[in-house]
């Protein structure tokens, strides 16, 4: 049997917000955006259309789900995202005004810099090597 991880939930604040962080500072594309109902949207966004997991983003609907946004981790990184090149991806993000917990830094396995996404979770953006 193959199984694989298609969609990670990622709780926001604001569905437009959100799309527009993802896709003009991390360069996302959006995939799809489908009204479901009155406070409700399926909004896909994935860093490009090949297969891979893509990010659903919810709206926090509720008290638990809003503390929840920004910190579905307990603080840890929650996201880890691979680039062919590191340094080019800093540099535009850096440009767009992502801001990063830890800059670039060469471990034995590869390059790895830490930035927050606009509800300030924390993502790994990895290069091996």
């Amino acid at each position: 049997m193959k199984r694989k991880l298609t969609h990670i939930t990622l709780l926001v604040n604001d569905y437009d917000e959100a799309i527009e962080f993802y896709t003009k500072k991390l360069g996302f594309i959006l995939l799809e955006d489908t009204v479901l109902s009155e406070t409700k949207r399926w909004v896909l966004i994935g860093p490009d259309k090949v297969e891979g997991c893509k990010l659903l983003l919810a709206k926090a609907s509720g008290e638990t789900q809003e503390k929840a946004v920004g910190n579905q981790s307990g603080g840890r990184v929650f996201l880890f995202m691979y680039t062919d090149d590191l340094e080019r991806d800093y540099k535009d993000y850096t440009a767009n005004g992502v801001e990063f917990a830890r800059h670039p830094v060469q471990e034995a396995w590869g390059k790895v810099a830490v930035f927050k996404d606009l509800y300030d979770n924390l993502w790994d953006l990895i290069e091996s090597t």
